[in-house]
C-alpha cells in the first residue's frame, strides 16, 4: 500500500522510522557511556599505578590526572590554591595524547604552569 502523495509504500516508511530509531539509540548509548565515565571517574588507570604526587608551583597546586584510553594518556588535571573561602579547583583536559603516563604527568605539569603564568587567580572564575 502506497502512503497517499509520497509514491512510497508503508513498509518503506516503517523501515526508515526503525533505521532513525536505530541511529538514535546509537547516539544516545555514547552520550550515556560519556555521562558515566563522568560520573563514575575519570580514566582508566590500572589499580597498580603509583599515586602521582601533587606538585607546588608559586602558592598553586597542580595534580595531574592522566586519563588513559586505548594505550594513549590525555593531558587532564586540576590546579588548586587555599583561600579564605576554602580551596578554590579548576580542573582541565586538553586534546593532547601521548604514549606513556610519564609524558602525560609531564605535560599536564607544564601546561598547568603556563595556564598559571597567564590567568592567575582568573583561572577560578
Amino acid at each position: 500500500m502506497a502512503v497517499r502523495g509520497t509514491g512510497t509504500t508503508a513498509s518503506d516508511a516503517v523501515g526508515v522510522a526503525a533505521d532513525l530509531k536505530d541511529g538514535c539509540l546509537q547516539v544516545f548509548a555514547k552520550i550515556k557511556a560519556a555521562l558515566a565515565s563522568l560520573m563514575i571517574g575519570r580514566g582508566t588507570s590500572e589499580p597498580d599505578e603509583p599515586a602521582i604526587p601533587s606538585i607546588e608551583y608559586k602558592g598553586y597546586r597542580i595534580r595531574p590526572t592522566p586519563d588513559g584510553t586505548n594505550g594513549q594518556y590525555q593531558t587532564a588535571g586540576v590546579i588548586e590554591k587555599d583561600s579564605l573561602d576554602g580551596v578554590k579547583e579548576h580542573r582541565f583536559v586538553r586534546a593532547d595524547t601521548h604514549q606513556s603516563r610519564d609524558d602525560a604527568i609531564d605535560f599536564t605539569i607544564s601546561k598547568a604552569k603556563q595556564m598559571i603564568d597567564m590567568q592567575g587567580d582568573r583561572i577560578f572564575v
